[in-house]
């Protein structure tokens, strides 16, 4: 796992969300999603959670037909959190694995997304956001991931390729559901995000 770099002092924003953000009129991402305000621009990101992490999760080799012939590249896929509430899932193509990763890293700045967390689960009445706050379900290709709120102390209680992911969105115990082809490391990922996303679907 690295921490990912702060944003360079020579930033031009190119949008009027980075623009705000630059002058210090935007100070909090909260109020990026607040206002429902589109992030075209990975710095924004890198200015207002500077404590960002990333880890590559998944690297494949995958092939295009060209009018030369088939060409090989490098499928790698990044996820990001500040294991405190927001995640992000980008993937990166190149020939050379260090380009891909940076082109994963930028794309999933900007899928970045809030998490809420709570205490849901029957068995624990702590009232810390440690878990789900209840049940949500995320779906991407054949694959089906449900998050269930789980006691303090459980753990993440589910397969390998989605801890990461997990644990940089800031939840430390959790149960989970799974169905499909989730040998497809990809669509397994991106069904949890799916899954985490949901639990801004709900307002209380």
């Amino acid at each position: 796992m690295a921490i990912i770099s702060s944003v360079a002092e020579s930033w031009e924003p190119k949008t009027l969300v980075g623009r705000l953000v630059r002058e210090g009129k935007i100070r909090s991402i909260d109020d990026i999603f607040r206002l429902n305000l589109p992030i075209k621009e990975p710095e924004i990101v890198d200015w207002l959670l500077p404590d960002l992490k990333h880890e590559v999760v998944n690297i494949n080799i995958v092939q295009r037909q060209t009018e030369h012939g088939e060409v090989s590249q490098f499928q790698v896929l990044v996820v990001i959190g500040n294991e405190n509430g927001y995640a992000g899932v980008g993937v990166g193509k190149a020939k050379q694995i260090s380009v891909a990763i940076e082109k994963a890293i930028r794309d999933a700045k900007l899928n970045i997304h809030p998490v809420r967390r709570g205490c849901g689960s029957w068995y624990c009445s702590c009232g810390e956001p440690h878990s789900v706050p209840f049940k949500v379900e995320g779906k991407c290709g054949s694959v089906v991931v449900r998050l269930i709120p789980a006691p303090k102390g459980k753990g993440l209680v589910a397969a390998d390729a989605i801890k990461p992911l997990l644990r940089l969105a800031g939840i430390k115990d959790v149960w989970t559901w799974t169905k499909g082809e989730t040998r497809t490391t990809l669509n397994f990922v991106k069904a949890c995000f799916e899954a985490l996303k949901a639990t801004y679907k709900f307002r209380f």
